[in-house]
């Protein structure tokens, strides 16, 4: 009874110093603008928080934000600040001033032909910026918006190439303030090439009440300035007539054909407006605010009594799902539970340094289990996962009663502190895809990569023939195939397993998996199958070969994208696929060129085929998994059913209705899309 006047009485005082505190403010809220003041002197991954990095920026090791590769032309990069800046009062009307500080480097590699510049701009919260707009249009504009940007879009451009189609033709680079036009509506010549590498600070400031955006900058080395060179600009512009009371901004910078690197090296800026008198209020401010408390009081000791009841409830269900969940485990065999006591010490403390990796899941440790005297990898499901402990069910009761050599062992696991962690044999020569698409030094040998390749078939033969019940893996891919001291691969993580009858032909389960490594009828209806799994399968032997990923795009690609020319993107079975119907010999030419020419020319001739047939769109021409062994084995010839044309596949939304195939193009194409995981 006491307990319950205290939570009383406590809810009372609290929920009438909120009312107070929230009725002050709401009763302030019409006569102010928002104010906001931050500063970067520096930029590091951490930032993430408060920037958001947009095409090619990164922060460097050196603290500054890199806009694009030097090494690279036609690129695009930009940064914007994440949370939303107020710039004028939708109840008042009150604009609010603003001042910005940064220094940036530009780094002309060709003096006599600089590209493209550097950008501040401000434009409505959540813009869109055109793709791939490199070069001359900064990266905010397309041939089709020169005049006329897509968007509300105020802009200070440093522009070191003059663009004659829109750029003024009586200076080169220059400084210019932009309305809603990649035309300057002010500008002044700017000697971009003499300061090449110089550091520069440029202040750029709104004054509300003149209505003028001005801009100002300098250079800490001044030995080769011009002395007549103009170093401010400024332009009369109504911002709130031009944007939202809300935006976004940023920084954007973007080379063309010639390469130019951009750096911003620090970022300040300050907004704030006056708060107004709300003369003859006082009163008013009484009445709403005693009225306000009152009702508050209610509605706050409510939602608390309303919420702790529903508390009570989910932990009592919690407790009883850990009871059932730790029932159903320790009735299985194999896999024991360790303490995470145990797994603590192992990790240390679960030690960054001790990370290998981590994903959607969670993260993966490295760790030694003292207690049995063996090196391991401890995974711990992420606490933010919808569906981390059914997986984590799932994936121990499935895979505790399988027993291959060509499958990860799971050692044990754990379900105490509300954590759910996995403890598996370590592979010390971590996964197929650090080795193919990572920064290993040690290349693959042939002989290696098509060992792993008959050991992955191994282990889905296991899986889908020779178990007493089909398992249907849902997830195979390169990250999932785990290489042991002796490279024999490994297949893992089987949180998306299903278990079915060996008589039925599919499962419905949803759609789970990767995009790249999931068959378009399993996309499409979400209805799994050994079918669906052999079509992983297929897009793995492909990457083994190739050394690419399955959705990748080569430099050659990117540069055609990066051209007048439309291109459309296609995955690593599409385009090996065009180079199987030209001849044999392009068909080899795809073979990971860091190989060279030691591999096997007959033995790649058969993965590369038989990848193709198993990443058939139609799913019954792909082959099981016991002809694709016959076929690794040279116990059976290559598959001679293959068009040289891919088909396409084309998938109604009628349950009733089956997969049409025909060989007019060579895409994947859906009349409808859902899916979701």
């Amino acid at each position: 009874m006491i307990l319950g006047h205290l939570f009383s009485y406590l809810s009372s005082s609290f929920s009438m110093a909120c009312s107070i505190l929230f009725f002050s403010f709401f009763l302030l809220l019409p006569f102010v603008v928002d104010s906001l003041y931050f500063k970067f002197t520096s930029f590091r991954p951490g930032d993430a928080g408060n920037i958001v990095y947009h095409g090619d920026a990164t922060p460097d090791e050196n603290g500054t934000v890199n806009f694009n590769n030097a090494a690279r032309t036609s690129q695009v990069g930009w940064i914007t600040y994440s949370k939303k800046v107020p710039l004028w009062s939708p109840r008042t009307g009150k604009t609010s001033d603003f001042n910005t500080s940064f220094s940036f480097k530009i780094d002309a590699r060709n003096l006599s032909a600089d590209g493209h510049g550097i950008c501040f701009f401000l434009a409505p919260m959540g813009a869109q910026l055109p793709a791939y707009s490199v070069g001359g249009f900064l990266g905010m504009f397309t041939r089709e918006d020169i005049y006329k940007s897509s968007f509300p879009l105020v802009h200070v451009e440093f522009d070191t190439f003059n663009d004659p189609d829109w750029d003024p033709g009586n200076v080169g680079s220059h400084v210019g303030i932009n309305n809603n036009s990649l035309v300057s509506s002010n500008y002044t010549s700017w000697n971009a090439s003499a300061h090449s590498q110089d550091i520069g600070h440029a202040h750029i400031s709104y004054d509300s009440v003149a209505k003028n955006l001005s801009v100002t900058w300098s250079y800490e080395l001044t030995a080769s300035a011009d002395p007549k060179e103009n170093s401010s600009l400024s332009y009369i512009i109504d911002l709130a007539k031009v944007l939202p009371s809300e935006v976004m901004l940023g920084f954007i910078a973007a080379a063309g054909t010639n390469t130019e690197e951009h750096r911003l090296l620090s970022w300040e800026l300050s907004s704030s407006l006056e708060s107004e008198k709300a003369n003859n209020r006082i009163g008013l401010v009484v009445g709403i605010s005693v009225s306000g408390c009152v009702f508050l009081t209610f509605l706050v000791i409510t939602t608390v009594v309303v919420w702790s009841r529903k508390q009570r409830k989910r932990k009592a269900r919690e407790m009883t799902n850990m009871i059932s969940i730790n029932e159903d485990l320790e009735r299985e065999t194999g896999p024991r539970k360790f303490s995470y006591k145990d797994l603590v010490s192992a990790t240390n403390g679960f030690s960054q340094l001790r990370k290998l990796g981590e994903g959607g899941f969670g993260a993966v440790y490295s760790g030694n289990l003292k207690e049995i005297n063996m090196r391991v990898a401890v995974k711990k499901l992420s606490g933010g996962s919808r569906q981390g402990k059914k997986e984590f069910l799932n994936e121990v009761k499935v895979i505790s009663k399988l027993r291959h050599r060509n499958l990860v062992q799971l050692i044990g696991w754990c379900n105490e502190e509300n954590e759910f962690l996995l403890i598996y044999e370590l592979m010390p020569n971590g996964s197929l895809n650090s080795h193919l698409f990572g920064k290993r030094p040690q290349i693959l040998s042939w002989d290696t990569r098509y060992k792993i390749a008959r050991g992955l078939a191994s282990a889905l033969l296991y899986l889908h023939e020779e178990w007493d019940q089909c398992v249907l893996h849902r997830d195979i891919k390169a990250s999932n195939i785990m290489l042991d001291s002796d490279f024999n691969a490994k297949l893992g993580d089987f949180g998306l397993a299903r278990v079915m009858n060996h008589k039925l032909d599919s499962h419905k389960t949803g759609l789970a998996g990767t995009f790249g490594y999931m068959a378009p009828e399993y996309v499409m209806t979400g209805s799994a199958s050994k079918e669906s799994d052999i079509y992983s399968f297929g897009i793995v032997l492909l990457e083994i070969v190739t050394g690419r990923k399955s959705l990748e795009r080569t430099k050659e690609e990117e540069e055609e994208e990066n051209s007048d020319t439309e291109s459309d993107e296609k995955s690593l079975v599409e385009k090996v696929w065009e180079l199987y119907g030209k001849q044999e010999e392009t068909l080899i030419s795809c073979v990971d060129e860091k190989l060279g020419e030691d591999f096997n020319r007959e033995e790649a001739q058969r993965l590369l085929v038989l990848g193709l047939g198993c990443g058939h769109p139609d799913k019954n021409s792909r082959p099981s998994i016991k002809q694709a062994i016959q076929v690794l084995s040279f116990e059976s010839p290559l598959p001679d059913n293959l068009p040289l044309k891919r088909p396409v596949a084309t998938y109604y939304t009628s349950s009733s209705s089956s997969p049409s195939v025909n060989s007019s193009g060579a895409s994947i194409t859906f009349t409808s899309h859902e899916f979701g995981r």
